[in-house]
């Protein structure tokens, strides 16, 4: 009795595994008389581990819960300027009441059953709607997994594309995110194609290529209007991809204007939290003419049988139980219940919102500069939206001044720094950071009235954005 009540394996009990009644029916169903029989037949020997595993007891849940607050509490919140396509949001709070911590949200995957995930299906219509609409697109997908294999995934397409059977080659921009250079190079040695990284500037499009990719704002801060580079690309049968910052093209003109094919990115500044890198979810936005080559699936409207509207995954072309050797794609991992979040920041701020927030982060990267600027302190470009590349600094100096007060900027190989802003910047870090970059005094950034109206947007004339974005009515009806 006194074993039974001190028993700590409750917790695993009711979570892992089948009853002893349930298994030892199950035995008896297949022909065995034992689980160590069964294993022995269905496992083969040479990859059956034979030892045994060296585990402590099993835990019950406060306790499990317990230790894991307690290795949690030895990480050091800090602040992060690193970029890389990763930058710190505010999730609103009825968004993360309502839907990151709401079981009828979180548990979601794929709504294979329209008749009942009607609100779910819309959800993720609103965020294909955001995406096309700010990428500048004819449509988008319902989510990929993360930037690096939504630019595979574009890459395969357009490979799948192309018409010439001698384009092998398929160029990408050094200046794309270093993780997102690594997933394509993965991806495409074993399909055959061969990746060219080098400099847009000085890449010449030829029939030897079938496809392009560059970033937007790429991956040191720089913005470039690339609509020459695509006219030349498009005029050599060359498909062009560019992966671009969501928030960035609140504020700038959009891929789509400048050409493009096809679009990637990731969507998680739009309210969803870092989370230690992952995950987050990517998008995918494309032309009409593409769309039965698009990955992953898509969300669209049509009618019941009553006539009445009515929502429902209108592609799923990577599913072999739909496509079968057809499927266009293996990706089998959506983000759904990340980009309902991402969808649902853009209602609930809606255009008028994220101007504000994307003009606050734009103004404070140039406040920044101008602070470096009047300090004598290099960066590389004049045209950025939130990231700046400081040159011509002691990086190991800076690094040693930041960190202790858990601080991090980007310090790449090269000696040069990079510092991207996000929504949740404050002027205070703003301090912090120039201070370790060699600005004081009267230069460091301060936002009185008088200085607001002296800073000035880095955003080319070329490159603004024109006309209104987000104009369905549900992004206008709860900001």
């Amino acid at each position: 009795m006194l074993e039974s009540i001190l028993s700590k394996d409750r917790f695993a009990h009711r979570h892992l595994g089948s009853r002893a009644l349930q298994t030892t029916e199950m035995l008896k169903t297949l022909g065995y008389s034992s689980m160590e029989g069964l294993i022995k037949d269905v496992v083969p020997d040479g990859i059956r581990f034979k030892g045994t595993l060296d585990l402590p007891p099993a835990a019950e849940e406060k306790e499990a819960l317990d230790i894991l607050r307690a290795m949690a509490n030895k990480n050091r919140p800090g602040k992060f300027f690193i970029g890389m396509g990763y930058s710190d949001t505010f999730t609103p709070p009825v968004i993360q009441r309502n839907i990151l911590e709401n079981p009828g949200w979180y548990t979601q995957y794929t709504p294979y059953q329209a008749e009942i995930a009607q609100g779910r299906l819309e959800a993720l219509l609103n965020f294909q709607t955001m995406v096309s609409d700010l990428s500048g697109m004819e449509l988008a997908n319902a989510s990929l997994l993360d930037e690096g294999t939504a630019a595979a995934e574009a890459m395969t397409m357009a490979w799948g594309l192309k018409t010439q059977d001698d384009a092998t080659q398929f160029f990408v921009s050094k200046y794309c995110h270093p993780q997102t250079i690594a997933v394509l190079q993965t991806r495409a040695e074993p399909i055959g194609i061969q990746l060219q990284i080098g400099d847009e500037r000085d890449f010449r499009p030829s029939k030897d290529y079938f496809g392009l990719l560059v970033q937007y704002p790429n991956t040191r801060g720089s913005i470039s209007d690339f609509t020459e580079l695509f006219a030349k690309a498009h005029a050599e049968g060359v498909f062009c991809i560019a992966a671009a910052d969501l928030l960035a093209l609140v504020l700038l003109k959009s891929p789509g204007q400048m050409g493009a094919d096809i679009v990637v990115g990731n969507s998680q500044r739009f309210g969803v939290p870092m989370g230690f890198g992952g995950p987050h979810a990517a998008f995918l936005a494309t032309k009409i003419a593409f769309q039965r080559k698009i990955p992953g699936r898509m969300v669209g409207v049509s009618k019941d049988s009553a006539g009445n509207p009515a929502i429902r995954l209108a592609l799923q072309t990577r599913e072999q139980h739909i496509r079968r050797d057809k499927a266009t794609s293996n990706i089998c991992t959506a983000q759904v219940l990340l980009a309902v979040m991402s969808g649902m920041y853009a209602v609930y701020h809606g255009p008028q919102g994220l101007r504000r927030i994307a003009s606050r982060v734009h103004g404070l990267t140039s406040l920044l500069a101008k602070s470096l600027k009047q300090a004598g302190v290099r960066f590389e470009s004049e045209n950025f939206f939130d990231t700046l590349r400081v040159t011509g600094v002691d990086a190991h100096a800076v690094r040693t001044k930041l960190e202790p007060q858990n601080i991090h900027l980007r310090y790449d190989t090269d000696g040069t720094i990079g510092v991207s802003l996000d929504e949740t910047t404050a002027v205070a870090d703003l301090d912090a950071v120039a201070m370790a970059l060699g600005v004081s005094g009267a230069h460091l950034p301060s936002l009185t009235v008088a200085q607001k109206s002296e800073v000035l947007s880095h955003i080319p004339k070329g490159l603004e954005r024109q006309g209104e974005i987000l104009a369905h009515e549900v992004f206008r009806s709860h900001a």
